[in-house]
């Protein structure tokens, strides 16, 4: 077991929830040994976990970068391997005069060896996008980690690549925002399943997000929608995902309304992902009784959704569905309780918004078992 940094993106408790979910997934041994919040894309924990987990990083969606820790104090920066450049990043403090020194102390050490020069970040810590435009991994990020008046001092080995998730996004052939989840969620809520192999099933595929991360990932994918041209879009998106990320295997489409899934598949699914239909978009935030009444209607769906999943999913199999919550003129957020879910044979195991406060429906992503 070895001592690592992740550095969280926007959603602090949702990264959280799904470093759990991959590390079960991956059967990587993650003990947290401390979590400290601060703004978006600086929360962080510092972990204890397998070396694989350096490996299987790339598949995570809500952490940002990896940090393998080598030492505390200040005196470990002698123990830091030459970069001819880097960058500093400090998290648990937000002071450039204390950026400057610390960079002015590595550098000093990288010069007795040969020239070396750091670049600043546009805050006090490196995003991947600025590190990736600088030449990482050669380019290096050494990062402070500021806490109990103690200094944890580790490097960047790992990062997200924001380019290959805007490319997911926004260059394949069909993008219709209105109906698609960002890739970076799609990759999360893979993980929120826990399902290392098997076969996937996302019933409201739209225009193929969870399909094109589920083949991503080396998953056997299956798509459904109840609109011929949905099916199509999907379709055309996939073909470009197999040829532009040398994705070998495919995914089955299927015409489908998700009320009669056993009809249009024999498969026993070993989990279900997906983002439903969630209602007509809104021209403002709505009140409480407007938003009940959304709700309610929606949930006439998803009653008769999760009928039809009971029919399809293997026993113990679970269900990463996204449920819509709203943003309320009035203020507050309306979160609907679910209990038929229990009626059903399904136990949550899990709930957490992915917010927007500019937003008038956000998103509230559910982890259910089946019973």
């Amino acid at each position: 077991m070895k001592k690592y940094g992740i550095i969280f993106g926007k959603n602090h408790e949702l990264s959280l929830l799904e470093l759990k979910a991959f590390s079960r997934r991956f059967r990587l041994g993650v003990r947290i040994l401390e979590e400290h919040s601060g703004p978006p894309n600086a929360s962080y924990a510092i972990i204890k976990a397998k070396e694989d987990i350096e490996r299987y990083f790339r598949f995570i969606g809500g952490s940002i970068k990896l940090v393998r820790i080598i030492g505390e104090g200040f005196e470990t920066i002698r123990s830091l391997e030459y970069a001819r450049l880097f960058t500093i990043s400090m998290y648990g403090r937000d002071d450039w005069r204390l950026w400057r020194r610390l960079g002015s102390m590595v550098k000093k050490v990288f010069k007795e060896k040969d020239p070396a020069k750091f670049f600043k970040p546009a805050k006090v810590y490196a995003m991947p996008s600025e590190l990736i435009l600088k030449g990482f991994p050669e380019t290096k990020d050494i990062v402070f980690f500021f806490r109990n008046g103690e200094v944890l001092v580790g490097e960047t080995i790992r990062i997200t690549n924001p380019f290959e998730l805007k490319k997911l996004d926004v260059e394949r052939p069909i993008v219709r925002p209105t109906i698609s989840i960002p890739p970076r969620l799609a990759r999360i809520m893979v993980n929120l399943s826990e399902v290392r192999r098997g076969n996937v099933l996302d019933p409201f595929c739209g225009t193929g997000t969870i399909v094109m991360e589920l083949l991503l990932q080396g998953l056997v994918a299956y798509g459904s929608d109840i609109s011929e041209e949905r099916i199509k879009d999907t379709r055309k998106n996939v073909e470009w995902l197999r040829r532009e990320f040398k994705v070998k295997h495919s995914a089955s489409l299927r015409v489908c309304d998700v009320r009669k899934l056993k009809k249009c598949f024999r498969t026993r699914f070993d989990a279900i992902i997906t983002e439903p239909y969630m209602g007509k978009a809104l021209k403002v935030k709505p009140t409480r009784r407007e938003a009940v009444k959304i709700a309610r209607e929606l949930d006439r769906l998803y009653y008769q959704a999760f009928e039809s999943f009971g029919d399809v999913l293997k026993r113990n199999a679970k269900v990463v569905f996204v449920f819509p919550a709203f943003n309320l003129a009035e203020g507050g957020i309306y979160r609907r309780n679910r209990p038929w879910l229990d009626e059903l044979g399904f136990e949550v195991i899990a709930s957490v918004l992915d917010r927007d406060d500019k937003h008038k429906i956000v998103r509230e992503v559910y982890i259910i078992a089946k019973r």
